[in-house]
């Protein structure tokens, strides 16, 4: 199990598409975004470019979320995972393999946006307001892994990319990672509540913000069900292409 983490872990970072998307584009778009919507010696500009930082550490954790689909698409693709059930490897140790790869590979992105925020914008949080934010939009990777995985094994090498493309742009566009929540006309905020990134928000802004928030446990409670059904669905479909050996 951990030889087989590794090996994906190692596949990731040798991959230059993966550099650039994951960790080179939340950092950049970070940057862009804290001297679009903020003027450096606006009173407000820290605030304003802490909650940018947390919607770009989510953009960036979930962007490597969806790495390990288009990897296991391609592993049914290549018949590789079949020869892997032949091995001591189990079901399980494989899509956690896969899942943890996932959010590992993620955190690059988690702590290269602060450490700019911090050096460059000016960002100020105290230790409990950093580890909300840490653990809150790493561990709101979870479900974010489970739809990648998901997505993976119903997608083909050649659609993946189009298709994790859409998902990673269009629910980071819809669940507030791109437009600020507080400037979201009604109708757009409450599509914005569908989406698992927009509780990802959920779970970290209030260590920055108090506007646009929901209490913690309503928060988790959501990322929990999101988890729950992804994971049953993932398993479902994985048994069922077992089944097909």
């Amino acid at each position: 199990m951990t030889t087989y983490l590794l090996t994906e872990i190692r596949r990731n970072f040798r991959a230059p598409r993966f550099l650039i998307f994951v960790i080179a584009f939340p950092v950049l778009m970070f940057l862009l975004q804290a001297s679009v919507f903020t003027k450096a010696d606006a009173p407000d500009h820290a605030a304003v470019a802490a909650v940018i930082m947390i919607n770009m550490m989510t953009f960036g954790t979930f962007a490597a979320a969806n790495t390990s689909g288009g990897r296991l698409a391609l592993e049914r693709a290549l018949g590789w995972q079949r020869q892997l059930r032949l091995t001591p490897l189990t079901g399980t140790g494989y899509l956690a393999g896969k899942g943890l790869s996932g959010m590992l590979v993620g955190l690059p992105a988690l702590i290269l946006v602060p450490l700019l925020a911090v050096t460059v914008e000016g960002v100020h949080v105290d230790a409990a307001g950093w580890i909300r934010i840490f653990a809150g939009v790493w561990l709101g990777t979870v479900p974010l892994v489970l739809l990648g995985l998901l997505i993976g094994q119903f997608g083909t090498p050649e659609t993946m990319q189009p298709i994790s493309m859409i998902v990673t742009l269009g629910m980071g566009f819809l669940g507030g990672l791109w437009i600020p929540i507080e400037g979201m006309p009604s109708w757009m905020h409450d599509l914005a509540q569908i989406m698992p990134t927009y509780w990802v928000l959920q779970v970290a802004r209030p260590a920055v913000t108090s506007d646009m928030v929901v209490s913690l446990p309503t928060a988790v409670g959501v990322l929990a069900a999101w988890t729950a059904v992804l994971g049953a669905l993932v398993i479902r479909r994985y048994r069922k292409d077992s089944a097909r050996v």
